[in-house]
């Protein structure tokens, strides 16, 4: 066994070589197939959609907010691998008591590329997550290239429609917000608070981003925010591209700069 610390500080022992994987997290099992785990991952969460095969093949061992932990001992797992925003704590600290739990905790592009150096330590893919995180920073700054000296439209990025949420500041959607060079309205509070129409109203942001998950926000909800804010752009977005970190990040650098492109023509 190797002792090992994960991104919420927490000192665990796991196998040498982990061989039955259950990952909690979509983004993380989509990391996890890109660096090649095969079939040493046997169980994932029914939101872990990509990859379509793993999504049609592997155990579906319940949802990121609730797991079936009959299934998950059935797995009898010997690495577990969670997060802190997205899996309950109460799940988390169940399950620890049994196997163990190695958590990350992202809100930002370092926190990430350490998530994926310190998973490619730990499952023996060292080689290949560093090269993940070496095309991913030669991305990124080039979308810091990008948008230099260009303009900073104020947003606003809704993630739930009834009551209205939005991405506020100390989440990596912010980060991400900050990097593709627009400025979010609600920066200034944290994580995703409740806004009412008069904070919108209030807040006045140039363009509406409204995102594809975890509420599916489509065309038939611009009217209703064109209700409220009438002047302002209004774009449905792929969610995942803004909220996922790993190695989806591979698209984003590209859809951020054609997305840009469009809303600022």
């Amino acid at each position: 066994m190797n002792s090992v610390t994960d991104q919420l500080n927490r000192k665990l022992l796991v196998p040498v070589h982990a061989e039955r994987i259950v990952s909690l997290v979509p983004s993380l099992t989509e990391l996890l197939f890109y660096l090649g785990l095969g079939d040493r991952v046997i169980g994932i969460t029914k939101f872990c959609i990509h990859p379509q095969e793993w999504f049609r093949s592997k155990t579906r061992i319940g949802g990121t907010k609730k797991v079936d932990f009959d299934k998950i001992n059935a797995l009898k797992p010997d690495l577990i691998i969670g997060n802190k925003e997205e899996n309950s704590r109460s799940d988390i600290e169940k399950l620890s008591l049994d196997y163990p739990v190695w958590m990350s905790d992202m809100e930002n592009l370092k926190e990430v590329w350490s998530m994926i150096d310190l998973l490619g330590n730990l499952l023996g893919l060292k080689q290949k997550s560093t090269e993940l995180v070496n095309l991913l920073k030669a991305d990124f700054l080039s979308l810091s290239e990008f948008t230099h000296n260009k303009p900073s439209p104020e947003v606003a990025y809704f993630i739930w429609k009834n009551p209205l949420m939005v991405a506020a500041g100390n989440t990596f959607i912010n980060t991400m917000l900050q990097k593709s060079g627009f400025v979010n309205v609600f920066g200034h509070l944290k994580r995703y608070p409740v806004i009412s129409h008069d904070m919108i109203i209030e807040a006045n942001p140039d363009i509406v981003l409204l995102s594809s998950e975890p509420f599916p926000f489509n065309e038939s909800h611009v009217q209703d925010f064109k209700k409220i804010l009438p002047d302002a752009k209004y774009e449905i977005i792929d969610g995942e591209l803004f909220s996922w970190y790993g190695s989806r990040l591979l698209f984003s650098v590209d859809y951020i700069k054609k997305l840009r492109q469009k809303l600022l023509a």
